[in-house]
């Protein structure tokens, strides 16, 4: 069976979700907040988030693996993909996570060495960049 290839991550760095929630699920948050199961609402959504990701962790896991998504915080620097370039290759990224295109990595130089863009969480790149890849970015 492959590996699956854990990335770096880093502490602190989180996404905004909105969530509507009914007001009677709000309500039984709120009493468990107040009864100190949780600290606050977050708390408990977090907690309810982490939980349905470890009872499908095997399903996951499986998905991962075969589809080769790197896990984690994946970083591309303007030298990798100069690198990329010169070999006459391109990229394909798949990554759930984060995945970040430096900000010193121009448009051209990332059309030039990027086949295509799958992020399952969250991409942070120049919106140059961004809208240079926009076709390519699924």
């Amino acid at each position: 069976m492959a590996e699956i290839q854990r990335l770096r991550e880093k502490v602190g760095e989180t996404e905004k979700v909105t969530v509507n929630v009914g007001y009677v699920d709000l309500g039984h948050i709120d009493l468990l907040v107040r009864e100190g199961f949780y600290s606050n609402r977050t708390d408990l959504i977090r907690t309810a988030i982490r939980n349905q990701l470890a009872n499908h962790s095997d399903a996951i896991r499986q998905s991962i693996v075969r589809n080769t998504l790197e896990l984690g915080l994946r970083k591309f620097t303007r030298e990798e993909l100069e690198a990329v370039e010169a070999a006459g290759r391109k990229l394909r990224i798949q990554v759930i996570g984060l995945a970040v295109i430096a900000d010193d990595v121009t448009p051209e130089l990332a059309r030039k060495a990027i086949d295509s863009i799958t992020v399952l969480g969250a991409l942070q790149a120049s919106a140059s960049v961004k809208a240079a890849l926009a076709d390519r970015i699924s």
